[in-house]
């Protein structure tokens, strides 16, 4: 199934304990990008850069059977840019500058030949955008969401207005508890699924994800790993994973959604290793599936 990817690209100056990264190329559709871009060979995406962003960053996503026609490139302006310094922990991190720049204007306009998407993925911009962004498209068979906690607070109204559109939302432990007003995950889940989307997934970081449907509750363990160099996109690849498996797979029941998570949580994986898109540029299929099945292995309990 084709897939549609709207959100930012960006170039990030990030500091971890273990390095530090400027200029890497970043946004949250560059992640999710990606990450889907080893399960299908149908990804489009829109977004818009500045005069920055060169023709070798095109080429890696055209490398990858990115469909880039929607990406607009303003001549006058210069591309989304952020700075953050992450703590030892790596859950939390401060942001250092932000610069719009392009991003600011942004006011996306889905071409004519993407707009029979069968899965529309919206990143985590203004759900004005998001909203528009579903105007313009036919009749997906899918769409799946992602905001944060600056949405959640600043625009609720215009994002519960999203969210009654929306088919899957992804979002971490803390905007749920934000969102749905309650410190109880399972009764946030139950309050936000109220809102719109039927299956919500919660991200834990380190601690794995959470899916919720109305077949109940999948629990998705982390993957232990001895290295991890910058959580920057993690989230944001854990949906490109999940996406790109159920393009792949083309059916949506209760077990490919629970093996889209696993394959999420495998890309995001991945993600952390390196900093940036780094890893993500360098994967290749047969590695992703062993990675799936380490993550089978970690919960399976019988012979």
């Amino acid at each position: 199934m084709s897939i549609l990817i709207v959100g930012s690209l960006a170039f990030d100056d990030i500091e971890t304990p273990f390095g530090r990264s400027d200029n890497t190329l970043g946004g949250s559709s560059t992640y999710i990008a990606l990450s889907a871009s080893y399960f299908t060979d149908d990804v489009r995406m829109v977004g818009v850069v500045g005069t920055d962003f060169e023709e070798k960053h095109f080429r890696l996503l055209q490398s990858k059977n990115i469909d880039t026609r929607g990406i607009q490139k303003v001549e006058d302006g210069k591309t989304f840019r952020w700075a953050g310094r992450y703590h030892y922990d790596m859950n939390t991190r401060d942001t250092l500058d932000t610069q719009l720049n392009v991003f600011a204007d942004f006011d996306p306009d889905v071409p004519h030949q993407y707009r029979d998407a069968e899965i529309v993925c919206l990143g985590n911009i203004d759900p004005v955008l998001q909203l528009r962004v579903l105007d313009q498209i036919n009749q997906p068979k899918l769409v799946v969401c992602d905001t944060m906690n600056f949405w959640i607070e600043g625009k609720p109204d215009d994002l519960k207005k999203t969210l009654e559109r929306v088919d899957v939302f992804i979002i971490n432990d803390s905007e749920a508890r934000i969102l749905s007003g309650n410190p109880n995950l399972v009764k946030s889940a139950r309050i936000i699924r109220a809102m719109g989307p039927k299956t919500l997934i919660i991200k834990k970081g380190e601690h794995g994800a959470l899916l919720f449907t109305d077949n109940g509750i999948f629990v998705a363990p982390a993957f232990p790993l001895e290295s991890i160099f910058d959580p920057t996109g993690a989230g944001d690849t854990f949906a490109g994973g999940f996406i790109g498996h159920l393009s792949r797979s083309e059916t949506m029941t209760e077990i490919d959604l629970r093996r889209a998570v696993l394959y999420g949580s495998a890309m995001a994986s991945f993600c952390v290793e390196k900093f940036g898109t780094e890893k993500l540029a360098s994967l290749d299929l047969l590695e992703i599936e062993d990675r799936f099945e380490s993550f089978r292995e970690l919960s399976r309990v019988d012979n």
